[in-house]
């Protein structure tokens, strides 16, 4: 007994010092204050728990947005627009700066917005950047694993005149690249003296490389996102005094049948914070709109039915490959929200 007692008070302490190793090095997980779930129909329960709090991932950022999950590298991509940079997040490594400049790759920019905005991937899994202050699209010229600050413009005029200041896209099944094109990048934004067009638009540029307006007619187009049949094509419009979101029925050609106003936020601009942004469309059709106070979520027949708060302007949202987890850009915080 006296050879066993000391044996077991060593392997007990070993074990307790072991476990206290492992809680100290165990990653702490900080949440939103602000963050709540509002549930407005019982049908949002079977798309996350309202109980879940929303995660932060990232803080102290001027302006986040354009979030895109990268499969491959397990790595959420996201720009902060200010800084004229786009960052990358994975569990591991935590933030890291991953391209920069991302927007404007000139010298001493006159205006708060120089950076990229949307980010996404053509079907070749290239990045593709909506950049405030080249006024293009471009693709980066390198591989993901490879980030350098090297573009290949994909548009940057119509009708012969340079863009405002490409906001967010979207590609169809067969190629085609939609994209709105507000004034927010421009130094002066619609005073701005370098504005070349008089209008902000909606636009789909073809696989082949033809660039139509669809609608002239938003004051401020800004996110953008197809239907799961691709059927519809859904646009917010960022203007306080006309906050809303547009619903474009599509024909087979990948032009407009009709347009109606899918939902209007205007009255409460006033109230809460942000306006229609960023939106994304998952594979049952339910919308995850940024607007004021956070994020709306539409069931598939433009039910509201409930709205993720975040107590921030709120630019928009990306879903993981398995689309089980939500991430939010929203001011200067990127959030993670689990998902059923």
């Amino acid at each position: 007994m006296k050879k066993i007692i000391p044996s077991l008070f060593i392997i007990l302490l070993l074990t307790f010092s072991c476990n206290e190793k492992v809680k100290n090095e165990l990653p702490s997980v900080n949440y939103l204050e602000s963050g709540s779930i509002e549930v407005l129909d019982d049908e949002l329960r079977s798309l996350l728990n309202p109980e879940n709090g929303l995660e932060i991932l990232a803080e102290g950022h001027h302006w986040t947005e354009g979030p895109l999950w990268i499969e491959e590298q397990k790595m959420l991509l996201y720009n902060d627009i200010p800084r004229n940079s786009v960052f990358s997040w994975n569990d591991s490594l935590g933030v890291q700066l991953y391209l920069s400049p991302s927007g404007f790759s000139g010298e001493n920019f006159a205006g708060s917005e120089p950076g990229a905005n949307g980010l996404l991937l053509d079907p070749e899994g290239n990045l593709i950047l909506c950049q405030h202050g080249n006024r293009q699209l471009a693709k980066m010229d390198s591989p993901l694993t490879d980030p350098k600050a090297t573009f290949v413009p994909l548009v940057q005029l119509f009708d012969g005149k340079r863009l405002n200041s490409p906001n967010d896209a979207v590609y169809d099944s067969k190629g085609n690249l939609y994209f709105t094109d507000h004034p927010y990048g421009l130094p002066k934004q619609m005073q701005d003296s370098s504005k070349a067009l008089e209008f902000q638009g909606v636009y789909m540029l073809e696989k082949e490389g033809e660039l139509h307006i669809l609608d002239a007619a938003l004051s401020r187009p800004n996110g953008i996102a197809f239907s799961p049949d691709e059927k519809v094509l859904y646009v917010a419009n960022s203007d306080p005094d006309h906050a809303i979101w547009m619903a474009y029925d599509m024909d087979d050609d990948g032009g407009i049948l009709s347009k109606h106003l899918f939902f209007d936020v205007t009255e409460l601009t006033s109230k809460e914070k942000g306006l229609p942004d960023g939106l994304k469309i998952n594979k049952d059709g339910y919308i995850f709109a940024t607007g004021p106070g956070g994020v709306f979520v539409f069931n598939p027949t433009g039910k509201h039915i409930g709205q993720i708060r975040t107590g921030q302007a709120t630019s928009n949202v990306a879903f993981d490959a398995e689309e089980q987890t939500l991430f939010i850009t929203a001011d200067s915080y990127v959030l993670r929200l689990k998902l059923q």
